[in-house]
Protein backbone atom coordinates (compact mmCIF):
# COMPACT_ATOMS: atom_id res chain seq x y z
CA UNK A 1 0.00 0.00 0.00
CA UNK A 2 0.96 3.61 -0.40
CA UNK A 3 1.92 5.80 2.54
CA UNK A 4 -1.09 7.88 3.55
CA UNK A 5 1.00 10.85 4.68
CA UNK A 6 2.74 11.28 1.34
CA UNK A 7 0.66 9.54 -1.36
CA UNK A 8 -2.84 10.97 -1.44
CA UNK A 9 -4.50 11.19 -4.83
CA UNK A 10 -6.55 14.13 -6.03
CA UNK A 11 -9.67 11.95 -5.72
CA UNK A 12 -8.95 11.13 -2.06
CA UNK A 13 -8.56 14.82 -1.23
CA UNK A 14 -11.52 15.99 -3.32
CA UNK A 15 -13.86 13.41 -1.79
CA UNK A 16 -12.54 14.04 1.74
CA UNK A 17 -11.46 10.45 2.32
CA UNK A 18 -8.33 11.10 4.38
CA UNK A 19 -9.84 9.46 7.50
CA UNK A 20 -10.73 6.26 5.64
CA UNK A 21 -7.37 6.16 3.91
CA UNK A 22 -5.62 6.36 7.28
CA UNK A 23 -7.80 3.55 8.65
CA UNK A 24 -6.98 1.42 5.61
CA UNK A 25 -3.28 2.08 6.16
CA UNK A 26 -3.43 1.45 9.92
CA UNK A 27 -5.88 -1.43 10.28
CA UNK A 28 -5.90 -2.96 6.79
CA UNK A 29 -9.64 -2.28 6.61
CA UNK A 30 -11.98 0.70 6.66
CA UNK A 31 -15.76 0.93 7.02
CA UNK A 32 -17.30 3.70 4.93
CA UNK A 33 -20.90 4.74 5.76
CA UNK A 34 -23.57 5.28 3.07
CA UNK A 35 -23.64 9.04 3.62
CA UNK A 36 -20.05 9.13 2.35
CA UNK A 37 -20.43 6.76 -0.63
CA UNK A 38 -23.76 8.26 -1.63
CA UNK A 39 -25.42 4.86 -2.05
CA UNK A 40 -29.20 5.17 -1.68
CA UNK A 41 -31.85 2.95 -0.13
CA UNK A 42 -33.27 2.53 -3.63
CA UNK A 43 -30.04 0.92 -4.84
CA UNK A 44 -29.76 -1.25 -1.73
CA UNK A 45 -33.37 -2.39 -2.08
CA UNK A 46 -32.85 -3.24 -5.74
CA UNK A 47 -29.72 -5.29 -4.98
CA UNK A 48 -31.60 -7.15 -2.27
CA UNK A 49 -34.59 -7.83 -4.53
CA UNK A 50 -32.42 -9.19 -7.35
CA UNK A 51 -30.38 -11.43 -5.05
CA UNK A 52 -33.38 -12.95 -3.28
CA UNK A 53 -35.02 -13.69 -6.64
CA UNK A 54 -31.79 -15.20 -7.96
CA UNK A 55 -31.43 -17.37 -4.84
CA UNK A 56 -34.91 -18.82 -5.39
CA UNK A 57 -34.15 -19.51 -9.05
CA UNK A 58 -30.82 -21.21 -8.35
CA UNK A 59 -32.05 -23.38 -5.47
CA UNK A 60 -34.94 -24.91 -7.39
CA UNK A 61 -37.67 -22.67 -6.00
CA UNK A 62 -36.76 -22.11 -2.34
CA UNK A 63 -38.57 -18.99 -1.02
CA UNK A 64 -36.40 -16.63 1.02
CA UNK A 65 -36.73 -13.37 2.92
CA UNK A 66 -34.45 -11.02 4.83
CA UNK A 67 -36.30 -11.57 8.13
CA UNK A 68 -36.75 -15.34 7.93
CA UNK A 69 -34.01 -16.60 5.65
CA UNK A 70 -34.70 -19.64 3.42
CA UNK A 71 -38.28 -20.95 3.86
CA UNK A 72 -37.49 -24.49 2.85
CA UNK A 73 -35.23 -27.44 3.58
CA UNK A 74 -32.01 -27.27 1.58
CA UNK A 75 -29.36 -29.88 0.87
CA UNK A 76 -26.10 -29.82 -1.06
CA UNK A 77 -25.94 -31.64 -4.42
CA UNK A 78 -24.50 -35.14 -4.25
CA UNK A 79 -20.73 -35.09 -4.47
CA UNK A 80 -20.27 -31.64 -2.91
CA UNK A 81 -17.17 -31.64 -0.73
CA UNK A 82 -16.41 -29.50 2.29
CA UNK A 83 -13.98 -26.68 1.58
CA UNK A 84 -13.67 -25.72 5.24
CA UNK A 85 -13.33 -28.99 7.15
CA UNK A 86 -11.17 -32.08 6.90
CA UNK A 87 -14.08 -34.46 6.33
CA UNK A 88 -15.55 -34.87 2.87
CA UNK A 89 -19.17 -34.13 3.76
CA UNK A 90 -19.94 -30.39 3.86
CA UNK A 91 -21.85 -28.91 6.81
CA UNK A 92 -25.56 -28.28 6.40
CA UNK A 93 -26.28 -25.36 4.05
CA UNK A 94 -26.22 -22.07 5.95
CA UNK A 95 -24.45 -20.01 3.27
CA UNK A 96 -24.48 -19.82 -0.50
CA UNK A 97 -22.37 -17.86 -2.97
CA UNK A 98 -24.08 -16.18 -5.91
CA UNK A 99 -21.46 -15.40 -8.55
CA UNK A 100 -21.25 -13.10 -11.59
CA UNK A 101 -23.36 -10.22 -10.23
CA UNK A 102 -22.43 -7.79 -13.00
CA UNK A 103 -24.53 -9.87 -15.38
CA UNK A 104 -27.63 -9.73 -13.17
CA UNK A 105 -28.53 -6.05 -12.88
CA UNK A 106 -27.30 -2.48 -13.26
CA UNK A 107 -27.40 -1.92 -9.48
CA UNK A 108 -24.29 -4.10 -9.06
CA UNK A 109 -22.52 -2.38 -11.92
CA UNK A 110 -23.23 1.00 -10.33
CA UNK A 111 -21.72 -0.14 -7.02
CA UNK A 112 -18.61 -1.38 -8.84
CA UNK A 113 -17.95 2.11 -10.23
CA UNK A 114 -18.73 4.03 -7.04
CA UNK A 115 -16.15 6.89 -6.99
CA UNK A 116 -15.48 6.67 -3.23
CA UNK A 117 -14.73 2.95 -3.33
CA UNK A 118 -12.67 3.36 -6.50
CA UNK A 119 -10.51 6.08 -4.91
CA UNK A 120 -9.75 3.90 -1.88
CA UNK A 121 -9.04 0.77 -3.95
CA UNK A 122 -6.82 2.87 -6.20
CA UNK A 123 -4.93 4.12 -3.14
CA UNK A 124 -4.28 0.54 -2.02
CA UNK A 125 -2.99 -0.62 -5.40
CA UNK A 126 -1.38 2.55 -6.71
CA UNK A 127 -0.52 3.50 -10.29
CA UNK A 128 1.08 1.39 -13.01
CA UNK A 129 4.63 2.70 -12.82
CA UNK A 130 5.73 1.66 -16.32
CA UNK A 131 2.60 1.85 -18.45
CA UNK A 132 0.83 4.64 -16.60
CA UNK A 133 -2.80 4.66 -15.46
CA UNK A 134 -4.43 2.90 -12.54
CA UNK A 135 -3.54 -0.63 -11.46
CA UNK A 136 -6.90 -1.77 -10.07
CA UNK A 137 -9.04 -4.16 -12.08
CA UNK A 138 -12.15 -6.12 -11.18
CA UNK A 139 -11.56 -9.80 -10.50
CA UNK A 140 -15.08 -10.96 -9.60
CA UNK A 141 -18.42 -9.86 -8.20
CA UNK A 142 -20.27 -12.14 -5.79
CA UNK A 143 -22.82 -12.26 -2.99
CA UNK A 144 -22.57 -14.29 0.20
CA UNK A 145 -26.12 -15.22 1.24
CA UNK A 146 -25.79 -16.32 4.88
CA UNK A 147 -28.41 -17.55 7.32
CA UNK A 148 -28.58 -18.91 10.87
CA UNK A 149 -26.16 -21.71 11.69
CA UNK A 150 -22.48 -22.56 11.50
CA UNK A 151 -21.24 -22.63 7.91
CA UNK A 152 -18.11 -24.43 9.03
CA UNK A 153 -15.48 -21.77 9.64
CA UNK A 154 -14.85 -23.30 13.07
CA UNK A 155 -13.00 -21.94 16.09
CA UNK A 156 -10.38 -20.26 13.89
CA UNK A 157 -13.10 -18.29 12.04
CA UNK A 158 -11.73 -19.26 8.63
CA UNK A 159 -9.11 -16.51 8.86
CA UNK A 160 -7.08 -16.15 5.67
CA UNK A 161 -5.51 -13.64 3.29
CA UNK A 162 -7.19 -13.13 -0.08
CA UNK A 163 -3.84 -12.73 -1.82
CA UNK A 164 -2.52 -15.88 -0.19
CA UNK A 165 -1.82 -17.52 -3.55
CA UNK A 166 0.72 -14.80 -4.35
CA UNK A 167 4.30 -15.76 -3.45
CA UNK A 168 5.90 -14.21 -0.40
CA UNK A 169 7.16 -11.60 0.36
CA UNK A 170 4.17 -9.47 -0.63
CA UNK A 171 5.45 -5.97 -0.01
CA UNK A 172 3.27 -2.88 0.59
CA UNK A 173 1.25 -2.80 -2.63
CA UNK A 174 -2.08 -4.61 -2.38
CA UNK A 175 -2.27 -7.38 -4.97
CA UNK A 176 -5.98 -7.88 -4.28
CA UNK A 177 -8.61 -5.84 -2.46
CA UNK A 178 -12.20 -6.31 -1.41
CA UNK A 179 -15.21 -3.97 -1.25
CA UNK A 180 -18.07 -5.65 0.63
CA UNK A 181 -21.36 -3.77 0.51
CA UNK A 182 -23.57 -4.55 3.52
CA UNK A 183 -27.17 -5.13 2.38
CA UNK A 184 -28.13 -5.94 5.98
CA UNK A 185 -26.76 -4.71 9.30
CA UNK A 186 -23.43 -6.31 10.19
CA UNK A 187 -23.06 -7.38 13.84
CA UNK A 188 -21.02 -10.14 15.46
CA UNK A 189 -24.17 -12.09 16.35
CA UNK A 190 -25.42 -11.74 12.77
CA UNK A 191 -22.28 -13.35 11.36
CA UNK A 192 -20.19 -10.28 10.55
CA UNK A 193 -16.78 -10.32 8.93
CA UNK A 194 -13.98 -11.16 11.38
CA UNK A 195 -10.59 -9.51 10.96
CA UNK A 196 -7.33 -8.88 12.80
CA UNK A 197 -6.50 -5.14 12.92
CA UNK A 198 -3.05 -4.34 11.54
CA UNK A 199 -2.44 -7.88 10.30
CA UNK A 200 -1.76 -6.62 6.77
CA UNK A 201 1.53 -5.13 7.99
CA UNK A 202 2.88 -8.60 8.80
CA UNK A 203 2.81 -9.70 5.15
CA UNK A 204 2.26 -13.27 6.27
CA UNK A 205 -0.45 -15.89 6.55
CA UNK A 206 -2.47 -16.10 9.82
CA UNK A 207 -0.76 -17.88 12.67
CA UNK A 208 -3.27 -19.87 14.72
CA UNK A 209 -4.56 -20.00 17.41
CA UNK A 210 -3.23 -16.51 18.17
CA UNK A 211 -4.90 -14.95 15.12
CA UNK A 212 -8.41 -16.00 16.12
CA UNK A 213 -7.91 -14.59 19.61
CA UNK A 214 -7.02 -11.20 18.13
CA UNK A 215 -9.94 -11.08 15.71
CA UNK A 216 -12.71 -8.52 16.04
CA UNK A 217 -16.04 -8.07 14.24
CA UNK A 218 -16.47 -5.55 11.42
CA UNK A 219 -19.79 -4.16 12.65
CA UNK A 220 -21.58 -1.72 10.37
CA UNK A 221 -25.10 -0.56 9.49
CA UNK A 222 -26.84 -1.47 6.24
CA UNK A 223 -25.46 0.46 3.28
CA UNK A 224 -21.91 0.61 4.60
CA UNK A 225 -19.03 -0.74 2.55
CA UNK A 226 -16.10 -2.66 4.07
CA UNK A 227 -12.89 -2.10 2.16
CA UNK A 228 -9.85 -4.22 2.97
CA UNK A 229 -6.64 -5.29 1.28
CA UNK A 230 -5.60 -8.78 0.28
CA UNK A 231 -3.05 -9.17 3.07
CA UNK A 232 -5.54 -8.49 5.90
CA UNK A 233 -6.39 -11.57 7.95
CA UNK A 234 -10.15 -12.04 7.78
CA UNK A 235 -12.90 -14.64 8.03
CA UNK A 236 -16.39 -14.60 9.54
CA UNK A 237 -18.36 -15.29 12.70
CA UNK A 238 -21.23 -17.80 12.69
CA UNK A 239 -24.72 -16.32 12.33
CA UNK A 240 -26.55 -16.83 15.61
CA UNK A 241 -29.74 -14.96 14.75
CA UNK A 242 -32.71 -15.61 12.42
CA UNK A 243 -32.90 -14.04 8.97
CA UNK A 244 -30.16 -13.20 6.49
CA UNK A 245 -26.78 -11.56 6.47
CA UNK A 246 -26.61 -10.36 2.89
CA UNK A 247 -23.88 -8.57 0.95
CA UNK A 248 -22.52 -7.95 -2.50
CA UNK A 249 -18.78 -8.01 -3.05
CA UNK A 250 -16.59 -6.37 -5.66
CA UNK A 251 -13.24 -8.15 -5.58
CA UNK A 252 -10.25 -6.44 -7.23
CA UNK A 253 -6.88 -7.59 -8.55
CA UNK A 254 -3.69 -5.76 -9.43
CA UNK A 255 -3.21 -5.41 -13.18
CA UNK A 256 0.20 -7.08 -12.94
CA UNK A 257 -1.52 -10.48 -12.69
CA UNK A 258 -3.05 -10.00 -16.16
CA UNK A 259 -1.66 -12.28 -18.90
CA UNK A 260 -0.54 -10.62 -22.13
CA UNK A 261 -2.46 -13.11 -24.26
CA UNK A 262 -5.65 -14.82 -23.13
CA UNK A 263 -4.31 -18.23 -24.12
CA UNK A 264 -7.05 -20.16 -22.35
CA UNK A 265 -9.44 -18.78 -24.98
CA UNK A 266 -7.28 -18.13 -28.02
CA UNK A 267 -5.96 -21.70 -27.99
CA UNK A 268 -9.14 -23.49 -26.97
CA UNK A 269 -10.12 -24.46 -30.53
CA UNK A 270 -6.56 -24.60 -31.88
CA UNK A 271 -4.33 -27.74 -32.18
CA UNK A 272 -2.76 -27.26 -28.74
CA UNK A 273 -2.29 -31.04 -28.35
CA UNK A 274 0.03 -31.09 -31.37
CA UNK A 275 3.29 -30.85 -29.38
CA UNK A 276 5.82 -33.04 -27.60
CA UNK A 277 4.01 -32.90 -24.25
CA UNK A 278 0.25 -32.26 -24.49
CA UNK A 279 -0.22 -32.78 -20.74
CA UNK A 280 2.25 -30.01 -19.92
CA UNK A 281 0.76 -27.75 -22.59
CA UNK A 282 -2.70 -28.18 -21.08
CA UNK A 283 -1.33 -27.12 -17.70
CA UNK A 284 0.57 -24.15 -19.15
CA UNK A 285 -2.53 -22.91 -20.97
CA UNK A 286 -4.55 -23.13 -17.74
CA UNK A 287 -7.40 -25.21 -19.14
CA UNK A 288 -8.04 -26.89 -15.77
CA UNK A 289 -7.40 -23.88 -13.54
CA UNK A 290 -10.09 -22.90 -11.06
CA UNK A 291 -9.77 -19.24 -12.07
CA UNK A 292 -10.84 -17.35 -14.05
CA UNK A 293 -14.27 -18.95 -14.23
CA UNK A 294 -16.93 -18.41 -16.88
CA UNK A 295 -19.97 -19.84 -15.06
CA UNK A 296 -21.15 -20.40 -11.47
CA UNK A 297 -18.57 -22.73 -9.92
CA UNK A 298 -19.61 -22.87 -6.26
CA UNK A 299 -22.10 -25.52 -5.17
CA UNK A 300 -25.74 -24.45 -4.92
CA UNK A 301 -28.00 -26.10 -2.31
CA UNK A 302 -31.31 -27.37 -3.64
CA UNK A 303 -34.80 -27.27 -2.17
CA UNK A 304 -35.90 -30.68 -0.90
CA UNK A 305 -39.00 -29.69 1.06
CA UNK A 306 -41.04 -26.53 1.56
CA UNK A 307 -41.80 -25.33 5.08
Amino acid sequence: MQTAATKLSKEIKTLGLEQYTLELETDGITIVPPEVTGVTDKVLDRCTEVLLKRFTEMTGGCPISIKEGPKGELTWPEGTRSQLRDENEPPLPTQMLIQQLLQLDRCFRDLAVNPVVDALIDHAMGPISVLGGKARRLSSTNSFVKWQGDYGYGKYLGLHCDQGANPLPWGHTAMTANATWCLTDYTKEDGALAYVPGSHKLNAHPAQPAAAKQAVAAEAPRGSVLIFVGSTWHGAYPKLTPGLRLNCVSYYRHVSTLPQENLKFTMRDEPWEDCDNPEMMRELLGFDDKFPYEVQTQAVPQLTAAI
